[in-house]
């Protein structure tokens, strides 16, 4: 008898079939968040999972978005209409939810709707993951609303709790949780890099001339959204410090943002790009020479590590996610915000010295290579293993499980 050898990929480990994915941003917007959670159910879907996304949208969403979308109700966000919260489920979003029977729920945004997901999935005993992508307090003081800090902490408390593995980004970030009394079950879940598509081959002479680049002038690059809780004025901060001192350079602000006009005043004849994505991203990064980050509300940090990938070394805010990529002193400089002074000067330094630059995003790029995505993804279909055997030690179960023993 001829025997024949099945060619399907057999998964490294018994992974659920069925995930539903419950995130308060998923296609209306690009961003970190967004792309990171596309890339994990593309990834899951190419392992035979089917994915139900649950998320709010808009009429012209940015992305197509991967996996089986459900749209789901919701508002915008105070203070920032172009995000959405995700409100009350309606009857007809309960029972696609509930008639999906998921083997695995992962919800990443702890709103109303995170909230129903969460709740249903411990009413029916089905393992929960949960995703820490944005640390919502340290928003509230940019936007005048330091009053709800005690109560959203006390929430978040109380959500994380009740979820059965809760994956964070960087060690920065769980420690920081941890003095804010939010211990749930941690485990790191750190983000990638395609280090083919990020990468200093993609380095244009000829685009930087295009830009108005003469040869020879450092090109400082901001990648973000453009809002306040990026720090992004310290861009025009520095800016006017290094011109004081005839420090020859050119910023280069690439992303979009309630905050852009605003800044463009500040930063007159310098490059503003907009949103850029694929290979206009990649040689935007490559073609640049220093990277500029004081963003202190990042919970990762993809953009930096974007830049590492693109041979970049940086100068960032001391910050979660910044923290935990970026190595002080080698590849690149780590400095408290408020130190302008500093950072002005660690700015001028990378300037004035290419022999330095090079050095430092040389080690910049070799520390990115620890950062693939194959892995990154193959850890979250573990964490979604482990979770399942979470469920036993939720309290109400340990005695039935106990008993079955």
């Amino acid at each position: 008898m001829k025997h024949v050898t099945s060619r399907r990929r057999v998964p490294l480990i018994d992974i659920p079939r069925r995930v539903l994915l419950y995130s308060g941003s998923y296609n209306h917007i690009t961003d970190g968040v967004t792309l990171t959670l596309n890339r994990l159910v593309t990834y899951l879907e190419s392992h035979g999972v089917e994915v139900l996304v649950v998320a709010p949208t808009t009429r012209n969403p940015e992305l197509d978005g991967a996996g089986t979308f459900a749209p789901a109700p919701s508002i915008p966000a105070p203070g920032r209409k172009e995000y959405r919260m995700g409100t009350l489920i309606p009857p007809a979003l309960r029972h696609r939810m509930t008639s999906f029977k998921p083997d695995v729920i992962h919800v990443a945004t702890p709103d109303l709707l995170g909230r129903w997901t969460m709740s249903y999935g411990r009413r029916k005993q089905i393992p929960i993951v949960t995703t820490y992508h944005t640390d919502f307090t340290s928003y509230l003081s940019y936007y005048n609303l330091d009053f709800l800090e005690s109560p959203l902490i006390k929430y978040l408390r109380y959500f994380y709790s009740r979820c059965d593995l809760v994956c964070v980004p960087s060690q920065s970030m769980i420690n920081e949780l941890g003095k804010r009394g939010i211990d749930g079950n941690m485990r790191i879940w750190a983000r990638g890099v395609e280090t083919d598509r990020f990468s200093p081959t993609h380095r244009s002479i000829e685009w930087r001339r295009g830009l108005g680049v003469a040869d020879g002038i450092p090109l400082i690059t901001y990648v973000g959204r453009l809002v306040q809780e990026k720090n992004i004025h310290l861009l025009a901060e520095v800016h006017n410090r290094l011109n004081q001192r005839q420090i020859p350079h050119k910023f280069m602000i690439v992303g979009e943002g309630p905050e852009r006009a605003a800044l463009q005043a500040e930063l007159p004849g310098q490059i503003f790009t907009g949103h850029l994505r694929g290979q206009q991203l990649a040689r935007a990064y490559a073609s640049s020479d220093i990277f500029f980050f004081p963003s202190t509300t990042e919970t990762f940090g993809n953009v930096v590590l974007e830049g590492m990938a693109s041979g970049l070394p940086s100068v960032c805010a001391v910050a979660t996610g910044s923290s935990d990529l970026v190595i002080d002193g080698q590849t690149g400089f780590l400095t408290p915000v408020e130190e302008i002074e500093q950072i002005t000067a660690q700015t001028e330094q990378l300037a004035v010295d290419p022999i330095l630059r090079a050095a430092m995003g040389w080690n910049a790029r070799q520390e990115a290579e620890n950062y693939r995505w194959e892995v990154i993804l193959q850890k979250m279909v573990q964490y979604y293993c482990e979770a399942s055997t979470q469920i036993k030690l939720r309290p109400q179960n340990r005695r039935i499980y106990t008993a079955m023993a």
